[in-house]
Protein backbone atom coordinates (compact mmCIF):
# COMPACT_ATOMS: atom_id res chain seq x y z
CA UNK A 1 0.00 0.00 0.00
CA UNK A 2 0.97 3.57 -0.31
CA UNK A 3 2.92 5.87 2.10
CA UNK A 4 0.81 8.22 3.80
CA UNK A 5 1.30 11.48 5.51
CA UNK A 6 0.92 10.31 8.67
CA UNK A 7 3.31 8.56 11.02
CA UNK A 8 4.30 5.06 11.03
CA UNK A 9 2.18 2.60 12.61
CA UNK A 10 1.86 -1.38 13.13
CA UNK A 11 -0.71 -3.09 11.93
CA UNK A 12 -2.15 -6.22 12.01
CA UNK A 13 -2.74 -7.74 8.79
CA UNK A 14 -3.86 -11.11 7.33
CA UNK A 15 -4.39 -13.23 4.25
CA UNK A 16 -7.18 -14.87 2.99
CA UNK A 17 -7.78 -16.47 -0.24
CA UNK A 18 -5.09 -14.19 -2.12
CA UNK A 19 -6.73 -10.85 -0.73
CA UNK A 20 -5.04 -8.82 2.50
CA UNK A 21 -6.88 -7.95 5.34
CA UNK A 22 -6.15 -5.15 8.17
CA UNK A 23 -7.37 -5.41 11.90
CA UNK A 24 -9.66 -2.43 12.73
CA UNK A 25 -8.76 -2.19 16.87
CA UNK A 26 -12.67 -0.54 17.19
CA UNK A 27 -14.60 -3.01 15.05
CA UNK A 28 -12.51 -5.96 16.25
CA UNK A 29 -12.14 -7.69 13.06
CA UNK A 30 -10.29 -7.50 9.92
CA UNK A 31 -11.25 -5.84 6.75
CA UNK A 32 -10.40 -6.14 3.43
CA UNK A 33 -7.48 -3.68 2.65
CA UNK A 34 -8.90 -1.54 0.56
CA UNK A 35 -7.16 2.11 -0.49
CA UNK A 36 -9.78 3.95 1.61
CA UNK A 37 -9.62 1.38 4.50
CA UNK A 38 -5.87 1.89 4.50
CA UNK A 39 -6.65 5.82 4.86
CA UNK A 40 -9.45 4.85 7.26
CA UNK A 41 -6.84 2.92 9.76
CA UNK A 42 -4.28 5.33 9.75
CA UNK A 43 -6.85 7.75 10.78
CA UNK A 44 -8.26 5.82 13.40
CA UNK A 45 -4.55 5.30 14.64
CA UNK A 46 -3.36 8.53 14.32
CA UNK A 47 -7.12 9.46 16.71
CA UNK A 48 -5.61 6.27 19.77
CA UNK A 49 -2.02 6.87 19.42
CA UNK A 50 -0.67 10.45 18.74
CA UNK A 51 -3.85 12.01 19.67
CA UNK A 52 -4.84 9.51 22.46
CA UNK A 53 -8.22 9.52 22.44
CA UNK A 54 -10.23 7.10 24.17
CA UNK A 55 -11.23 4.18 22.04
CA UNK A 56 -14.93 3.91 23.81
CA UNK A 57 -15.18 7.44 22.30
CA UNK A 58 -14.69 6.58 18.64
CA UNK A 59 -17.57 4.57 16.37
CA UNK A 60 -16.28 3.89 13.06
CA UNK A 61 -18.34 3.22 9.52
CA UNK A 62 -21.99 3.61 11.82
CA UNK A 63 -25.11 4.36 9.60
CA UNK A 64 -26.29 7.35 9.97
CA UNK A 65 -29.50 8.47 8.19
CA UNK A 66 -29.84 11.68 5.36
CA UNK A 67 -33.08 12.83 3.77
CA UNK A 68 -34.62 9.27 4.36
CA UNK A 69 -31.34 7.35 3.23
CA UNK A 70 -28.68 5.02 4.65
CA UNK A 71 -25.22 6.42 4.63
CA UNK A 72 -22.23 5.51 6.14
CA UNK A 73 -19.57 7.77 7.81
CA UNK A 74 -16.39 6.87 8.28
CA UNK A 75 -15.20 8.03 11.49
CA UNK A 76 -16.82 9.45 14.74
CA UNK A 77 -14.88 10.90 17.88
CA UNK A 78 -17.31 11.72 20.91
CA UNK A 79 -17.13 14.21 23.75
CA UNK A 80 -17.90 12.59 27.44
CA UNK A 81 -21.44 13.87 27.42
CA UNK A 82 -21.98 12.07 23.99
CA UNK A 83 -22.31 14.73 21.66
CA UNK A 84 -20.10 14.36 18.43
CA UNK A 85 -16.41 16.13 18.82
CA UNK A 86 -15.01 15.22 15.18
CA UNK A 87 -16.82 13.88 12.30
CA UNK A 88 -14.17 11.97 9.90
CA UNK A 89 -14.66 11.61 6.25
CA UNK A 90 -11.69 9.50 4.68
CA UNK A 91 -10.98 9.13 0.79
CA UNK A 92 -8.67 6.96 -0.95
CA UNK A 93 -4.91 8.25 -1.48
CA UNK A 94 -5.95 8.95 -5.65
CA UNK A 95 -9.22 10.79 -5.23
CA UNK A 96 -8.76 14.51 -5.06
CA UNK A 97 -10.20 16.31 -2.15
CA UNK A 98 -12.85 18.71 -3.78
CA UNK A 99 -15.81 20.91 -2.89
CA UNK A 100 -18.08 17.33 -3.56
CA UNK A 101 -16.08 15.78 -1.11
CA UNK A 102 -17.01 19.35 1.24
CA UNK A 103 -20.69 18.77 0.13
CA UNK A 104 -20.44 15.05 1.49
CA UNK A 105 -19.41 15.47 5.26
CA UNK A 106 -21.26 18.74 5.13
CA UNK A 107 -24.66 16.75 4.59
CA UNK A 108 -23.59 13.91 7.22
CA UNK A 109 -23.25 16.62 9.85
CA UNK A 110 -26.22 18.28 9.31
CA UNK A 111 -27.86 15.41 11.23
CA UNK A 112 -24.72 14.71 13.24
CA UNK A 113 -23.33 18.09 14.31
CA UNK A 114 -19.79 17.67 15.41
CA UNK A 115 -17.53 20.54 17.05
CA UNK A 116 -15.06 19.54 14.13
CA UNK A 117 -14.22 18.01 10.54
CA UNK A 118 -11.67 16.47 9.14
CA UNK A 119 -11.25 15.43 6.01
CA UNK A 120 -8.57 13.28 4.52
CA UNK A 121 -7.26 11.43 1.77
CA UNK A 122 -4.31 10.04 3.79
CA UNK A 123 -1.79 12.72 1.80
CA UNK A 124 -3.98 16.00 2.49
CA UNK A 125 -5.92 16.35 5.78
CA UNK A 126 -8.19 19.40 6.09
CA UNK A 127 -9.68 20.48 9.78
CA UNK A 128 -12.15 22.91 10.79
CA UNK A 129 -14.07 24.12 13.71
CA UNK A 130 -17.45 24.75 13.04
CA UNK A 131 -18.80 28.35 14.12
CA UNK A 132 -22.71 27.59 14.45
CA UNK A 133 -23.72 31.04 15.30
CA UNK A 134 -22.31 32.66 12.34
CA UNK A 135 -22.50 30.03 10.18
CA UNK A 136 -18.84 29.56 8.82
CA UNK A 137 -16.24 27.27 8.74
CA UNK A 138 -12.77 28.26 10.25
CA UNK A 139 -10.07 25.85 8.38
CA UNK A 140 -6.95 24.83 11.20
CA UNK A 141 -3.74 23.60 10.90
CA UNK A 142 -5.05 20.79 12.99
CA UNK A 143 -7.61 19.28 14.69
CA UNK A 144 -7.43 19.41 18.66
Amino acid sequence: MQQLNFPSFQFRFKNSENKLYIFDEIRKKFFLLTPEEWVRQHVLHYFLYVKKYTRSYINVEKIVKINGQNKRYDLVLHNSNGTIHILVECKEPNVKISQQTFDQIARYNGVLNADYLMVTNGLDHYYCKLDYVNEVYHFLNDIP
